[in-house]
């Protein structure tokens, strides 16, 4: 390969690396920020948990990209968060929340190293697992709808190029909304209050704590959503353009970089579902042996993404919270789409009817909202679906 052409395919990696980064961040940023204080964090401590989630995926990404030589991309988890929207305020507060997110943490760590734990989570019919996820995902999306006969003038001109961009260019609509959030809060701020911005976290790691209710409510399904819902999805995508993932390292790893970030506010980072595609496909490289260094690139842009995030949240500190939850809602509509395809559209799997029943009853039951014994909807979800699943092979038996 000549000179030339070498500068080219690495100008295209950089870039693909820095647009992978960049769509990952500011497609799922609103919904992170809305979920760390939903369960608890004030602005400082969201920001701080930010910052740790940024720093995270940037050293993982750079470690397991650098030391197996193929793009492993690394994420935060979207469901995760939005598990957390769901969960709500919880016994124990923030403290009890960055329990259960070590918790989580652990959890997958063990799942590397045992893999009975990970059957036990493949067990799950996947058509229940992916109806909890929409149910969750149902309350966010529908934020836009109400944002917008509240704050007419501040929501409509992000949805209009939220539709407009997509009708372009899928892959960058959530840029857009989020860009142009940026600038109707910039207005906001020029016209009223001016936002104090710090560049540097204010809070300091959280001492955590254990109660059950932050257990069952966050921790379980954190854990089964970030397993079913990225690790999973990722190892598959990966698999679709011909690399292996050392699924074992990669648990660890991002267990580990997980438990080590969560006291900072950090809830889960995963093998990345979302943005993988774009490190692992030749937009990347037409060379597969090379395109490990997109996700190194990857990693370096979200280094820097977590020196700006701080300063970041201070600016969207003015702006009604409705308008971040708007940008959550329309990026999260494309998960929520898949997720219900996958619950009720997915004849493969054994017992398809009972199964698709199982799944609306999950979903019906995620989507409530709603706390039984001090325990969230999601974990309730859960168990309801299993249990008609249960119900009905039985009674498949039985006849």
């Amino acid at each position: 390969m000549t000179a030339p052409h070498q500068r080219s395919h690495t100008s295209q990696s950089v870039i693909t690396g820095i647009a992978a980064a960049l769509i990952g961040y500011t497609s799922t940023f609103a919904v992170v920020l809305t979920g760390l204080q939903t369960v608890g964090a004030d602005r400082r401590h969201a920001a701080t948990g930010l910052v740790a989630l940024c720093f995270a995926i940037g050293v993982v990404s750079l470690t397991l990209s650098s030391r197996y030589r193929m793009p492993l991309t690394i994420a935060w988890s979207t469901p995760g968060a939005a598990v957390l929207v769901s969960a709500g305020q919880i016994t124990g507060g923030w403290s009890a929340a960055v329990g259960a997110f070590i918790i989580a943490a652990l959890l997958v760590v063990l799942t590397g190293m045992w893999p009975l734990l990970g059957r036990l989570v493949a067990a799950i019919p996947a058509p229940i697992a992916q109806a909890m996820l929409a149910g969750i995902l149902l309350d966010l999306c529908l934020t836009p709808v109400s944002a917008v006969a509240e704050f007419p003038a501040q929501v409509v001109p992000i949805l209009v190029v939220w539709l407009v961009t997509f009708a372009l260019s899928p892959r960058w609509a959530i840029v857009a909304a989020f860009v142009t959030a940026m600038v109707v809060v910039a207005y906001d701020a020029i016209t009223g209050d001016v936002p104090v911005i710090h560049w540097l976290p204010e809070a300091g790691p959280t001492m955590p704590s254990v109660t059950w209710s932050a257990v069952v409510s966050i921790a379980v399904p954190l854990y089964i959503v970030t397993m079913a819902a990225q690790n999973v999805p990722g190892v598959a995508i990966m698999s679709s353009y011909g690399y292996t993932v050392p699924w074992r390292p990669a648990l660890t790893a991002t267990g580990v970089a997980s438990a080590a970030a969560a006291p900072f506010g950090a809830h889960a980072v995963n093998l990345a579902a979302i943005t993988a595609a774009l490190p692992a496909s030749d937009e990347s490289h037409p060379d597969p042996a090379q395109r490990w260094r997109t996700s190194v690139t990857l990693g370096l842009s979200y280094l820097v993404l977590g020196i700006t995030t701080s300063a970041l949240i201070s600016f969207l500190s003015v702006a009604p919270t409705e308008i971040i939850a708007t940008v959550a809602g329309l990026g999260l509509l494309g998960t929520l789409g898949s997720s219900l395809r996958s619950a009720l559209a997915d004849d493969t799997v054994a017992r398809a009817v009972d199964c698709r029943t199982a799944a609306v009853v999950t979903f019906v039951v995620a989507a409530s909202g709603t706390t039984l014994a001090g325990i969230s909807s999601s974990f309730w979800a859960l168990i309801a679906g299993l249990v008609v699943y249960g119900v009905l092979g039985a009674g498949s038996k039985a006849r």
